[in-house]
């Protein structure tokens, strides 16, 4: 008959048989498997199947199965079959189990789940500056990292994260970093990527303009999505324009540059 969806498969299936050793005299057998009774098995004797249950050929529990009357080594036979037991396992179709077959309870705590390499955020990292760093007025300077706080492939180094073998995909990349500028006024700023030296953000510089003499202290924030392939390396630049000082501040600890793989894009 025809199916919708997969073809059952207990077609394929058979159950596992257990051949006895006939001891004279011996009525008591051990199964190789436990059984709830006797109906679980089917006992055949000199191949003849024989009739289970209390006062007739035979019964069984557990592992062992009682017959009701010794057999004779060299003359009879006997194996049993397992009614309940397949010898093929088959393995659930991909996509096939819903969250109906899995249960109200799962128990992973003795099992170890591994995800494939291309299933992982990974290469990752976070660096921080953890002393203050000397920004100076109309120069673009590239941020400084002496500080890691992980970097899962050892791809940052030298205020650069630089795409290791096997780590080709997207990346989303986030910067922030305190400005300060003691009694001075901040005019302006700028955050930006560099991907290989060259401008990454829709292509330009982000930019934010304020109103002279208006504050001296600014944390700015960028975060982009940057396609890179192996070798491939990423920075993060800051420039600044200030009413009256020559120099700012980017604050120690007020200050961090991270970055992952995205999966599945």
């Amino acid at each position: 008959m025809a199916y919708i969806g997969n073809t059952p498969a207990e077609s394929f299936a058979s159950f596992e048989k257990q051949v006895f050793t006939i001891v004279n005299s011996q009525t008591a057998y051990t199964l190789s498997h436990s059984v709830v009774n006797e109906n679980d098995i089917r006992l055949v004797v000199n191949n003849v199947v024989q009739e289970p249950g209390s006062g007739k050929a035979y019964t069984a529990s557990g592992t062992t199965l009682n017959l009701s009357a010794a057999l004779t080594n060299g003359t009879d036979t006997m194996y049993c079959v397992f009614l309940g037991r397949a010898l093929q396992t088959v393995n659930a179709p991909n996509a096939s189990v819903g969250t109906a077959q899995l249960g109200s309870s799962l128990d992973f705590s003795s099992k170890t789940i591994t995800l494939a390499s291309n299933m992982k955020n990974t290469p990752a990292f976070a660096v921080y500056q953890g002393s203050d760093v000397t920004l100076n007025e109309n120069t673009e300077t590239t941020l400084t990292w002496n500080s890691e706080l992980f970097d899962t492939d050892n791809a940052f180094s030298s205020n650069r994260f630089t795409c290791p073998s096997g780590g080709a995909g997207k990346y989303k990349f986030t910067v922030y970093a305190r400005l300060t500028v003691g009694n001075s006024e901040i005019n302006w700023i700028y955050l930006v990527f560099k991907k290989n030296g060259s401008y990454v953000h829709s292509g330009s510089v982000p930019f934010w303009n304020f109103e002279s003499n208006q504050i001296n202290v600014y944390t700015a924030t960028i975060s982009n999505v940057i396609t890179l392939a192996e070798n491939d390396y990423v920075e993060a630049i800051i420039a600044g324009n200030f009413a009256s000082a020559s120099t700012g501040t980017i604050t120690a600890t007020a200050n961090e540059f991270s970055g992952y793989r995205l999966i599945g894009v």
